[in-house]
């Protein structure tokens, strides 16, 4: 070894020089965090104070309770549309019931028109009358068919059933009548008391089907209280169903008189039959009001707009009339006016009075005559009292 080996220098185990102690004087200082864009204070990105949020889950609740409102509204909305649903379908169900028994009371009416004019044609007899009244048995039957095949709402059950047992009273009243006609038309010149025992039990059956009808049906059903009061339908008509408009037909002494001038028609005795015959003007009233008019003096009468004219006639005979015409002539130019009205039947000693109204416009302040006619019925003998003229101004009031 040289002297310059020991001058080497083996730097290659000083490569890593051993760490130099600091003082805290000589440490940087720590660098801040970068603040936010557009940072201050009260920049957007700083987080609010503790007492400025929001409580935690706040928010949510509030949410949440919208929801279970806006549910419940709904809730509410639909009930209350299902509610208007079944309460107009329930109002259409008993429309349509009521519907269908006006026809049948319609029809069942003019059933009864059919018999009052089978009753009341001149000249008609007995075998032909049985005939009819037969007939109208069987479309009579057909109504009684046609209320059974109807579906009721349930709380109108009961009253349907009184509806149905009402139209068998009529068929039952209408078969029975021709059955009596038809007995009386096996010996027409021996009619007597048994013929008017036979029918008058039958018209009595026709008179009760009117009663049912209104008293278990009808009344029932729309009355104070009835059905459709206490489920709430209103504007749903119930249909009434007169049979018979005369309740005479009830009377012995009615279908005696029938008996009568029947069996003049059936044995040759033409239309009128035995006993007298007439008809007479009672008296003429002007209407409102009822203002008697006289054939002596001038009458003034108040021309309204409801402006008519009663006139009573009366059976003067011993024979019932049937088809008798009334004709009320107000004579003033150029054109008079004239309406005729004719009374189906009357009963001896009867009087009936026939109303003329919608006359049109009459003359005012001026003379004129009111003119009644009743034209004479067969076999008629007497007409003196059959027309009467009444002198009459018309008047503004």
């Amino acid at each position: 070894m040289t002297e310059h080996d020991d001058d080497l220098d083996f730097d290659f185990f000083d490569d890593d020089p051993e760490p130099r102690e600091t003082s805290v004087e000589e440490r940087p200082p720590p660098v801040p965090p970068p603040r936010p864009a557009g940072g201050g204070p009260e920049g957007p990105g700083r987080r609010p104070p503790p007492a400025a949020r929001p409580p935690v889950g706040f928010t949510p609740l509030l949410r949440l309770a919208g929801l279970i409102a806006f549910g419940i509204l709904i809730v509410v909305l639909l009930v209350f549309w299902i509610s208007s649903c079944q309460g107009a379908g329930k109002k259409n169900s008993y429309k349509r019931y009521m519907e269908k028994m006006s026809v049948i009371a319609q029809d069942s009416e003019q059933h009864g028109r059919e018999l009052n004019d089978a009753l009341t044609t001149p000249g008609t007899k007995f075998s032909d009358l049985s005939t009819r009244i037969s007939s109208i048995a069987q479309g009579e039957q057909q109504n009684v068919a046609a209320a059974r095949a109807i579906n009721p709402p349930g709380p109108l059950r009961l009253q349907h059933q009184d509806a149905i047992e009402a139209l068998e009273f009529r068929v039952s009243g209408l078969r029975g009548l021709a059955q009596a006609f038809d007995q009386a038309a096996q010996s027409p010149k021996n009619v007597s008391a048994n013929a008017v025992n036979l029918l008058q039990p039958q018209a009595e059956r026709l008179i009760a089907s009117d009663v049912v009808w209104d008293d278990l049906f009808k009344a029932p059903a729309q009355g104070n209280g009835g059905v459709l009061q206490r489920q709430g339908i209103s504007g749903v008509p119930v249909p009434g169903s007169t049979f018979l408009a005369n309740a005479d037909y009830a009377s012995a002494a009615f279908w005696a008189a029938v008996l009568q001038r029947l069996q003049g028609s059936s044995t040759g005795g033409g239309t009128t039959g035995g006993g007298l015959h007439g008809t007479g003007v009672v008296s003429t009233k002007a209407l409102p009001g009822n203002q008697e008019l006289s054939t002596d003096t001038e009458n003034t009468v108040t021309a309204t707009t409801d402006l008519g004219f009663a006139v009573t006639v009366e059976d003067t005979g011993d024979s019932q009339e049937v088809q008798v015409k009334v004709t009320l002539t107000i004579q003033q130019t150029p054109s008079p006016i004239v309406q005729t009205k004719t009374i189906d039947l009357i009963n001896p000693g009867q009087q009936v009075t026939v109303t003329f109204h919608n006359l049109g416009q009459v003359q005012f302040a001026t003379r004129t005559t009111v003119k009644v006619d009743v034209a004479p019925v067969p076999g008629e003998k007497n007409t003196a009292n059959n027309s009467y003229e009444y002198p009459v101004i018309f008047s503004l009031g």
